[in-house]
């Protein structure tokens, strides 16, 4: 028989810095399961939500008439400003648009444009500041931009 016999020698720095690594290996991989698992109390899709107001000046709203014009609020977004423009006719509401949205504004908040988009066809439909629905992704954006549609319109309405 010719067995021959190996004899391995490991050093204890080796077999610690071995741990280590290890140990960290799968912290990590611990880490990305958890970050980049699926959910499970967030639906698949987006769910839509009316406008919680609980002022009653909207109600007015829809039943004031407004003098005919363009009117318009500033809005601050960070070190920029731009402004909420809302066009009105005696009895309706014609138009909601941003003015003054430069590219690095869009860049910056790439849900500012859907949102006054989704906005407008809205208040442009109902004629009103009720019943706006939003998706929970731009849910801040859009209480923004209503809160900034309402100054403009209570500047636009008949006293």
């Amino acid at each position: 028989m010719n067995s021959k016999t190996k004899i391995i020698v490991l050093r204890m720095k080796e077999l610690i810095y071995t741990g280590i690594f290890v140990a960290l290996g799968i912290l990590f991989l611990v880490l990305l399961f958890l970050m980049f698992r699926p959910k499970e109390d967030e639906p698949d899709t987006t769910p839509t939500s009316p406008v919680e107001e609980s002022n009653s000046t909207e109600d007015a709203a829809a039943q004031t008439s407004y003098i005919p014009g363009v009117y318009s609020t500033a809005l601050s977004l960070g070190s920029y400003t731009l402004n909420v423009e809302v066009v009105v006719d005696e009895n309706n509401i014609n138009s909601v648009r941003l003015v003054n949205l430069d590219e690095a504004v869009a860049t910056m908040y790439p849900l500012l444009e859907p949102a006054v988009d989704s906005l407008a066809t809205q208040i442009c439909t109902n004629q009103s500041l009720e019943e706006i629905s939003y998706s929970a992704d731009n849910k801040y954006t859009i209480m923004v931009l209503l809160q900034a549609v309402k100054t403009t319109l209570e500047k636009a309405s008949v006293q």
